[in-house]
């Protein structure tokens, strides 16, 4: 079965009406992932026919606050009662620091947001290194990203050997590169254009150029400032980048099927 992947956010920090914050629903396995829990997520997820008690991961690229967000009013949510009934256990994954950042949440909002360890296990993964990890459908491997302290990126691999990767927000890293290693799909931010460049994130070009290096053989650009898009995203991408290439939309459902 390939992985289905649902753009939740395509979005950044800036409110807009059309694109929530970044997230990402990956369904592998069995396994219904969430990769970023910007602002608006819930909403999102409920709009592709999703409940958050059927959430059994969720994966944080970096903890700046439209990617992280509304983690704590999803904790909160998982609370109420008939919720917490029906939850599905679940796994609460990031770098280094990550129990430390999910501490200082329970700090600010108090044991609202606390959850028991039968339902919520955290995992940190490397910030300096790759790292590995093993689920039941799935596994991942991570890369530091450049962007900062705390940002890494996912390749997400099916059973069958489909692979999509994450890269959260980042600058041009070798990395990336290494991470998305022929893989099937690759969703990559691009949030300013090439005449906007900006330290520790993507233009459109720069992203086609590292999926061009990868081998990656589909590109989903994601996570659009409002400057990227009065600009010719697909047109800045296509210098660098010849393959599928997909202008993430909220709600899109996009599949990475194996080669």
């Amino acid at each position: 079965m390939p992985i289905k992947l649902t753009i939740l956010g395509s979005g950044t920090a800036v409110p807009s009406l059309e694109r929530s914050s970044c997230s990402i629903l990956m369904e592998c396995g069995g396994a219904e992932m969430l990769f970023d829990i910007g602002a608006g997520t819930m909403r999102r997820l409920l709009e592709s026919g999703h409940s958050i008690s059927e959430l059994t991961h969720v994966f944080i690229s970096h903890f700046h606050t439209d990617h992280t967000g509304e983690l704590a009013s999803f904790l909160f949510s998982t609370k109420y009662p008939e919720t917490l009934r029906r939850r599905t256990p679940f796994v609460l994954a990031g770098a280094e620091g990550l129990r430390d950042f999910h501490q200082r949440l329970i700090g600010a909002f108090g044991h609202w947001i606390e959850l028991a360890p039968e339902i919520l296990s955290i995992i940190e993964l490397s910030r300096t290194g790759r790292d590995h990890a093993d689920f039941k459908g799935f596994s991942i491997d991570t890369l530091p990203m450049d962007h900062i302290e705390s940002s890494i990126g996912y390749r997400v691999t099916a059973p069958d050997g489909a692979c999509a990767v994450y890269t959260g927000d980042t600058d041009y890293s070798e990395n990336v590169i290494d991470l998305a290693r022929n893989a099937d799909l690759m969703v990559c931010e691009a949030a300013m254009p090439d005449s906007g460049k900006v330290e520790k994130h993507l233009t459109p070009s720069l992203a086609g150029e590292l999926a061009a290096r990868a081998g990656v053989k589909r590109l989903v650009l994601t996570h659009f400032y409002p400057e990227a898009e009065q600009a010719d995203i697909e047109s800045e991408c296509r210098k660098s980048y010849k393959g599928p290439l997909v202008l993430a939309q909220d709600m899109m459902v996009i599949e990475a099927a194996k080669s």
